[in-house]
């Protein structure tokens, strides 16, 4: 279907405002990031929008930009663009990753949480999204903690002031480096940005040395387990279950009705100390989707 949007440019702060109306009011909308979120996206990472005049009608953002990985981070056209919303996507979808491919990134990745149901999956597919890897995701409604974990770890919040010694950056980033491939992994940038968004952000700490960390973020009464992870070189130890105990004791504190978190098909560790916790693995799966941008 035909567009009345006649121009395409880069986002920026100032657009913030616009950006917000159309994601309370649109009906199309994939968004992997909250509202406070939003204004940080804006200044690190680009984002493309669609215009009829002044009017915004269409957004694609990218986030956690980590070269050569990229991740589409949201998308939305306006109710007036409903119909040729697939249309704004071909708009978007070029300029944004001319602008990646400008700052090293030569892998996009999109993720979806239900393979059967999700509205942008074939879209992208058919515009040279190829399948990635599958996700499982877990629910759990209520705060009951089976342990405590190994009470010799200290938890306590993040610290990542810039230049001074007790910054846990370099931590954070070797488990980074030991945890996960490069698709999952976050830099120094990714992490200022969660400890400045997030509401709960922290790491677990043996005889001085920072061997994990965790965070969450909270929307209404969802709580959303977003990472935990551990060195492996002291898996094993308990240290994945304390941070999970503390995790739940704070959604309880923000009294959520609902935890929940994605894992990866493959990660079966994770799996067992989910399910430890009285998570429910739901039917639905995740996935991720993956095109390389060519130079």
């Amino acid at each position: 279907m035909r567009s009345s949007v006649n121009d395409v440019r880069l986002l920026t702060y100032h657009d913030l405002p616009f950006i917000e109306r159309l994601l309370r009011n649109s009906e199309y909308i994939y968004q992997r990031f909250t509202l406070e979120e939003l204004p940080l996206l804006l200044q690190r990472y680009p984002a493309v929008g669609a215009f009829a005049g002044s009017s915004l009608h269409g957004i694609l953002l990218s986030q956690t930009v980590n070269p050569p990985i990229g991740w589409i981070g949201g998308f939305g056209v306006s109710w007036a663009e409903s119909n040729a919303y697939l249309t704004i996507l071909d708009m978007l979808l070029e300029p944004l990753s001319t602008h990646l491919r400008a700052q090293g990134v030569h892998a996009l990745h999109y993720s979806g949480n239900d393979l059967q149901q999700d509205w942008l999956r074939e879209p992208l597919r058919k515009r040279g999204f190829k399948p990635h890897c599958l996700l499982y995701a877990y629910d759990k409604y209520d705060y009951n903690i089976p342990t405590s974990g190994n009470q010799e770890i200290i938890v306590r919040p993040v610290s990542l002031q810039p230049g001074t010694a007790d910054s846990d950056m370099a931590a954070l980033l070797t488990i980074e480096e030991k945890c996960f491939e490069s698709l999952w992994r976050y830099d120094t940038t990714a992490f200022m940005d969660i400890a400045d968004t997030h509401p709960y952000f922290v790491v677990a700490e043996l005889h001085g040395k920072v061997v994990g960390y965790q965070f969450n973020a909270v929307d209404s009464d969802h709580g959303y387990l977003i990472r935990i992870a551990v060195h492996p070189s002291y898996s094993g130890q308990g240290i994945g279950a304390r941070l999970m105990a503390e995790a739940i004791q704070f959604f309880a504190r923000e009294h959520v009705t609902r935890i929940m978190l994605n894992t990866q098909e493959d990660n079966m560790h994770a799996h067992r100390l989910y399910e430890w916790f009285g998570f429910i693995r739901l039917q639905q799966q995740g996935f991720v989707l993956r095109k390389e941008l060519q130079s």
